[in-house]
């Protein structure tokens, strides 16, 4: 939007003595023709900006003119600069830096927040990723529907969804809307997604109701498992869990007890430790778990 693009050079002007216009034009992505318009425009607006040509030319604003950029402290901004940072992993760079340049009261402290905190929220699909997002981002300020193809254990799915808002959450990101094949509020995960599509079809927004808004409750727990790990797991568990996920047993394994959701990961998960875990309640995944062995047993055994 213009008014972003405008008070970004603002900011950049107080930041430093003179910018040139071929530089604005590259941070800001647009062309110096619209960047000798704007200065216009800023000039129009009572705040006198000159211009020096030469080689040592460029642009600044007029000595003695003072603006108060910032109420926030260093610190302050430095926490919302690390959210941006990391929001700029998934999202519109450009947009991202002009937005922190805006923020910065000096140069000294964006240079801290790179030194400090790396916030990475992308994963290996990081372009199809920010894809998704900023699809679904304008699908959800313009209340259009959007359709998709969905993988899970079921199989692959077409799905039309009302969506609502875009959440990262359980080491993953969401989409949560209202699914109109199942009829009902859903989450879905966003590297499940593939091949979407922003419909013209737009849909008047509903209101959720407040037990649907907890999405906790998406992901319930009511399934326990009780898995004795052999120590040398010890740190893939703390890595997820916590050091006070297990208990340690007199014969030095440990006593994991946790409640899951999915039986298809919570299976393919503890697969993943071989035979340094072993399931001792309920007998039922004990059971499945010595079956998926069996047939991991017979691939290998038979030629393919």
């Amino acid at each position: 939007m213009k008014i972003d693009r405008l008070l970004s050079i603002i900011t950049i002007l107080l930041q430093r003595n003179k910018v040139t216009a071929p530089e604005l034009a590259r941070r800001l992505e647009v062309s110096r023709r619209t960047i000798l318009r704007d200065i216009d425009d800023i000039c129009r607006a009572g705040i006198p900006i000159i211009t020096y040509q030469g080689g040592d030319g460029g642009i600044s604003i007029a000595e003695g003119f003072k603006l108060d950029k910032s109420v926030l402290s260093v610190e302050e901004l430095q926490s919302i600069i690390a959210g941006l940072k990391s929001l700029g992993s998934v999202s519109d760079t450009a947009r991202i830096e002009g937005l922190i340049s805006k923020l910065s009261p000096n140069n000294e402290a964006v240079v801290s927040i790179k030194d400090s905190v790396l916030i990475d929220l992308s994963s290996h699909y990081k372009s199809s990723l920010s894809e998704k997002i900023s699809l679904l981002k304008a699908a959800i300020s313009e209340n259009k529907l959007v359709s998709f193809e969905y993988y899970s254990e079921k199989g692959v799915s077409t799905r039309t969804i009302e969506p609502y808002y875009i959440t990262f959450k359980w080491t993953a990101w969401y989409v949560f809307g209202f699914c109109k094949d199942k009829n009902s509020f859903r989450l879905f995960k966003l590297n499940r997604l593939w091949r979407q599509k922003m419909m013209d079809e737009t849909f008047l927004p509903r209101e959720i109701p407040a037990e649907r808004q907890d999405l906790d409750e998406y992901f319930s727990d009511e399934n326990k498992i009780v898995v004795l790990f052999d120590k040398s797991a010890e740190y893939r568990l703390v890595e997820e869990y916590g050091p006070g996920c297990y208990t340690v047993m007199e014969d030095g394994r440990l006593k994991f007890s946790i409640g899951y959701t999915n039986k298809e990961y919570m299976i393919s998960w503890l697969l993943g430790f071989g035979d340094k875990a072993r399931v001792v309640e309920p007998m039922e995944l004990a059971n499945e778990m010595k079956e998926k062995a069996k047939k991991i047993i017979f691939n290998y055994e038979h030629d393919i």
